[in-house]
């Protein structure tokens, strides 16, 4: 499963996103991994979360970003969470093509792994590629 927060700067979408990353650490039997691209939030995450901070990789697309999830897949096969926060910031260029890409990857990992992805994209809604609306909550 794939769910997308989308929306303008300030409207809430990582607190939201560390809400959701904070229960899932409750309810989920497997491992959670929260995914920034700086470290100013990991101390507001339950401390049984893995905290990914990527602000030292250069992820300059996002089939980078999809070798680097498969990276963090392959270190522990019981992760069934992983939410990413500053989509737009981990990823140097993300068009809208590759957005589209990258949630048709991750559906299949998804599929593959039992792996559910939460996501942040700093778009409005109604600027949301058509193929990637099915994804947003």
């Amino acid at each position: 499963m794939i769910q997308i927060l989308a929306g303008e700067k300030g409207q809430g979408k990582t607190k939201k996103l560390i809400d959701m990353a904070n229960e899932a650490s409750k309810t989920v039997d497997g491992n959670v991994v929260f995914i920034d691209d700086d470290s100013r939030h990991m101390y507001d995450l339950h401390y049984g979360i893995r905290f990914v901070e990527t602000s030292k990789y250069k992820i300059c697309s996002y089939e980078v970003l999809i070798g680097f999830i498969y990276g963090i897949l392959s270190q522990n096969g019981d992760i069934q969470k992983v939410f990413i926060d500053g989509l737009g910031n981990i990823v140097d260029e993300l068009p809208d093509d590759d957005v589209v890409a990258l949630c048709e990857v991750l559906e299949r990992i998804s599929n593959d792994y039992s792996v559910d992805f939460a996501l942040i994209y700093s778009k409005p809604e109604a600027s949301v590629p058509e193929a990637v609306k099915k994804y947003l909550i």
